[in-house]
């Protein structure tokens, strides 16, 4: 793929002097006259390196520089400058560039650097990829985010791990709780033991108490052989209680005294049972209001309930929704053969700004999705379901008339790639003509 450069000087000449030099050599080059124009460039392409002039109009070189820094973290600067000082140099190269040229430029010199820029680019890429693949290669349980909520949940697993108490790990459906108890058993003195995961909403009520504590063989029609429950398979290990809140009340009370006694009882075993399992539940329940409308033992919860960990929602950690998707795509390239690079910028802002319902489960869904859609370097819009593509980020303006000239580009362009880019259906769901869409598109400066 031939790497992209965005080119922004409001000299003419030396732009389009510029864009020829590096055309010719092989790459692919986008000019802006100012510095508004680049930043709306970088918001709506990928570039791999971008020359800005320090004395642009409207955005300065520095400015521009900041912002593509939040952007696009991926796009290397060069900035230009026909005054230059040690001062100018230093703050550009403080603010993110990686480098630094006076004018008049050398061509020459321009070439260069800019070939060494891009390999420096491409280390950084393998770095990162190395780096995913020896973290998922050592830690198959693996829980992504830096966000500050994340870091309370992997200071609680520290905590906690080497200890026998319960821990109860509250939150919502695809958030990972299963994670964070596989997590805890790893890094417990226990990690040679067993970990027994059962998910207590997939068990019907009648099958409760053997698949807890187990049967003898003859105790009831169908017992043909002895059976261990889950808390002697975890004996000397840990046992998961997934959705421990569906529960049914008559068994909890044989729960709690298998927790506080440490022992079982089997259907149709004369004399109690030693089992030494730690356990670790989860729910995504209040369990005090289940309790209240009593569904569940207060008692029980206690016991359930030395530690609380509460795992936070993908809306509480918006900040870790990129370095997820990171992983996803690399998790899925390796699983499904593909190459994708990555996610594109407007695309990122979309699943930055999607309401997750079904949490980290339904993000990695449509990333799986998504890769194995995308023809391209990178996850487009288009390779994201429809409900998802609606997510569009907008940056409103102040005045009410660019507020709404902005949203409703931005619908137009929803409802195209929903459509597969077909006119007359985009124009028959906004309800209005063919023409008058064409004019939209035109006067709104809709892009597909």
């Amino acid at each position: 793929m031939n790497s992209r450069i965005l080119i922004a000087d409001n000299d003419r000449d030396t732009r389009n002097s510029l864009a020829a030099l590096l055309t010719d050599k092989g790459f692919v080059c986008v000019k802006a006259g100012d510095g508004e124009e680049a930043i709306k460039h970088v918001k709506e392409d990928n570039f791999d390196i971008m020359i800005v002039d320090i004395k642009l109009p409207k955005w300065n070189g520095i400015q521009v520089l900041e912002k593509v820094c939040k952007i696009s973290p991926r796009t290397l600067t060069m900035i230009t400058t026909a005054s230059a000082t040690v001062e100018t140099a230093i703050e550009a190269l403080r603010k993110g560039a990686v480098d630094y040229l006076t004018k008049p430029l050398d061509y020459n010199d321009v070439v260069v650097r800019v070939k060494k820029m891009r390999k420096l680019q491409q280390i950084l890429l393998e770095n990162q990829y190395l780096k995913q693949e020896i973290h998922s290669k050592y830690n198959q349980y693996m829980i992504i985010g830096d966000s500050p909520a994340m870091q309370n949940v992997y200071k609680m697993i520290a905590k906690v791990a080497d200890s026998t108490s319960n821990i109860l790990i509250t939150g919502k459906s695809g958030t990972g709780k299963e994670l964070v108890a596989r997590a805890i058993h790893q890094s417990s003195p226990r990690t040679n033991a067993p970990f027994i995961p059962i998910n207590c909403s997939a068990i019907p009520e009648n099958l409760f108490e053997s698949e807890l504590f187990g049967f003898k063989k003859g105790s009831f029609t169908g017992a043909t052989m002895d059976k261990d429950g889950v808390f002697r398979a975890a004996s000397g290990g840990t046992l998961f209680l997934d959705e421990v809140g569906e529960i049914p009340v008559h068994i909890q009370v044989k729960l709690l005294r298998a927790i506080e006694e440490k022992e079982i009882k089997p259907i149709g075993c004369p004399s109690s049972l030693k089992v030494d399992a730690r356990i670790l539940s989860a729910t995504n329940k209040d369990l005090l209001k289940e309790i209240e409308e009593g569904n569940f033992r207060e008692d029980l919860y206690y016991r359930l309930n030395i530690i609380d960990i509460y795992l936070p929602s993908l809306t509480e950690r918006r900040d870790d929704i990129p370095l997820l998707v990171n992983h996803f795509v690399s998790k899925y390239n390796q699983e499904l053969k593909r190459k994708v690079l990555g996610v594109d910028n407007e695309t990122m802002k979309v699943l930055m700004n999607y309401k997750w319902k079904g949490e980290v489960r339904e993000l990695q869904n449509v990333i799986e999705r998504a890769v194995l859609l995308c023809e391209g370097d990178y996850i487009t819009i288009k390779d994201l379901p429809p409900h998802a593509s609606m997510g569009i980020a907008m940056e409103y303006a102040d005045d009410l008339k660019t507020s709404v000239r902005n949203f409703e580009k931005q619908h137009i362009l929803s409802i195209l790639r929903r459509v597969e880019n077909d006119k007359n259906r985009c124009a028959e769901m906004l309800g209005i003509g063919l023409s008058s869409l064409y004019r939209k598109i035109d006067e709104l400066g809709v892009k597909l």
